[in-house]
């Protein structure tokens, strides 16, 4: 390993809430750690809250007593850039500014030594375009912590296009060394998480916009069916709705205004009203004393049929049908026909979401994708308006009897796990097949950065043969504006997967 070693110093500029985490996150590793800001007081304010963090790790009988008053002896304020000279390693944690940054550097340059590792921690703008204005630009590099510093592991190492490739092995290994998860990624707007991440978002938000469903079982869904650790509207009111909705359109604004990342609407709406979320005391939900959070619709209590027929294979879904046959009351018959459903006894027919909407067939109801069938405790189903009333009563039915809770959502194409789950598979394809990162970074980062189920590639290898291509080539027909056309990558991959003709 190239990792610095812990003898000598690193420094952090900018005394924030994610420079402090930073520097206790090198202070911790063993660093003698110098702390700057161009606010003297904040610098100040900043090493006190860094020393008080440290002392609670100890009442909490996280950390001995004597280390941590060796590592607190340790860390020093910085009063001049010229005190972080002796520096082995700096990293930047300052105002997403380009001019401001670059000024830094510049001034840096200036004053480490020629072996100095210069870094920074920008979440949104170009790492190239940063160390563009340097003499030596081979020495810099990203290194995107995620907040909290000392309790996130991911840190996404990120190479400009001048980066000398020694640079970035001593700034991963660092970050190794340090008990994180590095990943390397190449300079690219959203980096991995920020870029791939989107959909997760940007598909809730759409479903809500096509009335199709409210945003407590958007997130009920996406919790309880797809795994995820939070729903995308919960989840952007603690972020804060301001800075989720400006990552964004920066990151659409810096692909060229494609329209994979296509902003949300309503969400801009909920920016220019001021409800922020949590910090706001309202968001897309209520926040404050007495303030109530909507329930996702659970659909009530069905009497499931007791007979069904079964034809062809159902993938990904293939656990429905085990439990189904497992289940006591249900009489499960196979037949041969075209396409896979499960018929019911008032002749209308349950399948697997597929990117095909309800309204184009006689008497279909869709239901989601899940994560994991069995531990699932809430599936959705999607129907049109002229899907028979019986038919919903037995498909909802049907999966009480397998104990879900059943949430029934408008005809809307993909739905909800399906959709976001094969546009989330999408980007991270596209994003190895263009060299950003290795398959394995990009599992590895959206399961550390964000707390992902799986990693989308790895999902994707899950889902058999070329289900998420599928979906999306189906989604793209009814929506044909590019925002569901495969990629490339995608593409090849869904044709690689089907059987040759001839």
């Amino acid at each position: 390993m190239t990792a610095i070693e812990r003898a000598r110093t690193v420094s952090v500029v900018g005394a924030g809430t994610m420079g402090q985490g930073i520097a206790q996150v090198a202070l911790m590793a063993g660093h003698p750690v110098f702390l700057f800001d161009v606010d003297a007081e904040r610098t100040t304010a900043a090493v006190a809250a860094v020393r008080g963090r440290v002392e609670r790790l100890v009442e909490k009988g996280r950390l001995d007593k004597a280390d941590a008053e060796e590592a607190l002896g340790r860390l020093h304020p910085a009063h001049d850039l010229r005190d972080l000279s002796a520096s082995a390693l700096v990293v930047e944690a300052i105002i997403e500014q380009l001019p401001v940054k670059q000024q830094l550097f510049r001034s840096l340059e200036e004053i480490v030594a020629a072996d100095c590792l210069l870094a920074s921690n920008t979440s949104s703008l170009s790492v190239t375009a940063i160390a563009g204005g340097l003499k030596h630009p081979g020495r810099f590099v990203g290194m995107h912590f995620f907040n909290p510093a000392p309790l996130l592991p991911l840190v996404e190492v990120v190479s400009g296009f001048a980066t000398d490739a020694d640079a970035a092995t001593r700034a991963y290994d660092t970050a190794l060394a340090w008990g994180k998860g590095p990943v390397r990624c190449a300079d690219t707007p959203g980096f991995l998480v920020n870029r791939i991440a989107r959909p997760f978002y940007a598909e809730a938000f759409a479903v809500y916009e096509e009335q199709a469903a409210d945003p407590a079982t958007i997130d009920a869904v996406l919790r309880e069916s797809g795994g995820f650790r939070m729903g995308p509207f919960e989840l952007t009111d603690l972020i804060g709705q301001d800075v989720n909705e400006a990552v964004s359109r920066s990151v659409f604004e810096a692909f060229f205004q494609s329209p994979k990342f296509v902003p949300s609407l309503p969400q801009r709406r909920l920016v220019e009203s001021g409800r922020l979320g949590r910090k706001a005391g309202h968001g897309w939900f209520p926040y404050g004393e007495g303030a109530a959070k909507p329930a996702p619709h659970t659909a009530a209590a069905q009497a499931a049929p007791a007979q069904i027929t079964v034809a062809g294979d159902f993938g990904p879904a293939s656990e429905v049908i085990v439990m189904l046959q497992e289940t006591d009351g249900i009489e499960v018959k196979k037949v041969s026909a075209d396409g896979a459903y499960i018929g019911l006894p008032s002749g209308g027919q349950l399948s697997l979401v597929d990117g095909n909407t309800s309204v184009e067939y006689s008497d279909v109801v869709y239901f989601d994708l899940a994560l994991d069938y069995r531990a699932a405790t809430r599936i959705a189903l999607s129907a049109s308006d002229d899907v028979s009333e019986e038919t919903l009563r037995e498909a909802t039915g049907l999966f009480q009897a397998l104990g879900k809770d059943v949430s029934v959502i408008g005809d809307v194409p993909g739905m909800i796990v399906g959709r976001t789950v094969a546009m989330l598979i999408d980007l991270a394809l596209d994003a190895v097949a263009k060299g950003v990162a290795s398959p394995q970074d990009i599992d590895t980062a959206m399961r550390l950065g964000v707390n992902y189920p799986r990693g989308p590639l790895e999902w994707g290898r899950d889902l058999t043969g070329d289900w998420s291509f599928d979906l999306l080539t189906a989604l793209h027909a009814r929506c044909p504006t590019g925002r569901y056309a495969p990629s490339l990558a995608h593409y090849r991959q869904g044709y690689a997967e089907q059987e040759p003709t001839t």
